[in-house]
């Protein structure tokens, strides 16, 4: 019997779901514009069995990958398991297999050296492929129109290193699809691969180098020239794992970086640029640009670990108030002589994570940016509990060109989901499209998916699709045009 803990990440919202559907034009209001053809993929932890050790973090639920298929006014739903190889040994088996978040020690001897990724953060489409990602294994690939599960991509044997990151970019002028692998070779190594993987599937720069630490590196940026990594403090080792604690935990004591990592061949570890500042949070990148000699890096920033379930590692209780994180600008001059940074510039007093931009203008300076907002000071009712960590009630634009704000507020019961930018077409200035996202309805228990001018998000939903099932909190998705990803149903001669 399948009998999860009663505990605050396996009850109320985040019951698990473990559902899989098909459902046809989805009910409702307003209008979803007719022009709007094309899918939005989004993915939630959502755990085929109860935890192996009586309770875990809800970041080691396996990965669930929602499809919202957009055409002819009407939106379609389609729901399917990622089958990563743990999911395949665990069904077999009927139960758990693998134990704690990044913790192989935990794991059954029969599951001992089997990768143990989960496919659970992003739902990423390029090359006409559905990317399952999970930044502790390889990349796991799906067929965006069946759905199906395909395998792990190791293209043809190319890659060498053991993980491919949960955030990849397209390089807006080249095509090509940039990553990174950090543990490359093997769990809290120094090692980081950087790869370039063509439009064909083809993988054609895998460069390796090393870090000032290991640590989580969930994101990262890049500019025409380089690959933009942040070094922030979210540590681990064999040791913590030994002696139980949490995979990741949080050293207030140690320097943050920047590095400013040349994207060509022959990549040497003295090629490198490392800038070096005092200790703070970040983890989501909102985008990086080249400006001369300087390099400017956006990102949400606070002043202690955003993360309670990664608790400081020298005993400090969580600190609510420093984990509130702020758009901020690092700026870094290659002309420098030194290690210091040029600049910090905070860009907004508003509490926000999760920035999004028109995905077109990567790697170059964007005018617009959207987010998730924190309101603390609106009403919040959470029944049944927050479906994340934090009560992200708010979507939040900004226009970095002129300061302008605007937010839109959920409402006393809901919370948020990551947005999604979707251009009107190929070729529309930037911003100009859609915005989509979840919206958790927690005193339903259901969920809405929401359709917003991407410019004018304070008149509220143009479109509000009903979801009659609850999805969990999800992290990370994204957008293909049905053309591009087998949707398309081809005209009659």
């Amino acid at each position: 019997m399948a009998q999860f803990p009663d505990t605050p990440n396996y009850t109320g919202f985040n019951t698990p779901s473990r559902i899989e559907a098909d459902i046809e034009n989805l009910q409702h209001t307003g209008e979803i514009p007719p022009e709007l053809d094309g899918a939005f993929f989004r993915v939630q932890p959502d755990p085929q069995f109860p935890p192996r050790l009586g309770d875990d973090i809800s970041f080691n639920g396996d990965g669930m990958i929602t499809r919202f298929h957009f055409h002819d006014g009407q939106c379609d739903f389609r729901q399917r398991w990622a089958q990563t190889d743990k999911w395949k040994l665990e069904n077999e088996a009927g139960k758990a297999l693998f134990g704690a978040y990044r913790n192989p020690l935990t794991d059954d001897e029969s599951v001992k050296g089997k990768i143990r990724g989960t496919a659970n953060t992003n739902a990423w489409l390029y090359g006409g492929k559905l990317w399952a990602l999970k930044e502790d294994s390889p990349a796991l690939v799906m067929d965006p129109a069946t759905m199906e599960t395909q395998g792990y991509e190791k293209f043809g044997g190319k890659m060498t290193g053991e993980t491919f990151t949960a955030h990849p970019k397209i390089d807006p002028d080249t095509g090509n699809m940039v990553a990174i692998g950090y543990a490359a070779s093997g769990m809290h190594t120094d090692d980081v691969t950087y790869y370039e993987v063509s439009p064909e599937g083809e993988l054609v720069r895998e460069e390796w180098f090393k870090v000032p630490y290991y640590c989580m590196m969930h994101d990262f940026a890049i500019t025409p020239d380089y690959l933009v990594l942040h070094i922030v403090p979210s540590i681990g080792s064999w040791e913590q794992l030994e002696e139980g604690k949490p995979a990741f935990m949080f050293d207030t004591t140690k320097p943050v970086y920047l590095g400013i990592i040349p994207r060509r061949e022959g990549l040497k570890d003295e090629d490198i640029r490392w800038f070096k500042r005092d200790n703070c949070f970040a983890s989501h990148t909102m985008n990086a640009w080249q400006d001369g000699t300087k390099i400017h890096f956006v990102t949400p920033e606070s002043k202690n670990n955003f993360f309670p379930f990664f608790p400081d590692i020298h005993g400090a209780p969580f600190n609510p108030q420093e984990s509130v994180t702020h758009l901020t600008e690092w700026v870094v001059d290659l002309a420098s002589n030194g290690d210091d940074f040029a600049e910090i510039n905070r860009l907004s007093d508003t509490f926000s994570e999760f920035p999004r931009i028109d995905d077109r203008f990567t790697g170059r300076r964007n005018r617009y940016t959207w987010g998730l907002e924190i309101d603390m000071a609106r009403p919040l009712n959470l029944p049944g509990g927050s479906a994340s960590g934090a009560p992200m009630n708010c979507l939040f634009h900004k226009d970095m060109e002129t300061g302008k704000e605007q937010h839109w507020w959920a409402g006393e019961t809901s919370t948020l989901q990551e947005p999604c930018f979707i251009p009107r077409s190929k070729d529309a200035p930037e911003g100009d499209g859609w915005i989509v996202m979840v919206c958790n309805r927690l005193a339903e228990h259901r969920s809405d998916l929401l359709v917003f001018d991407a410019l004018d998000i304070e008149k509220g939903p143009i479109a509000t699709i009903n979801v009659p099932i609850r999805l969990r909190f999800g992290l990370h998705g994204n957008f293909a045009r049905s053309e591009d990803i087998g949707l398309k149903v081809p005209e009659a001669a």
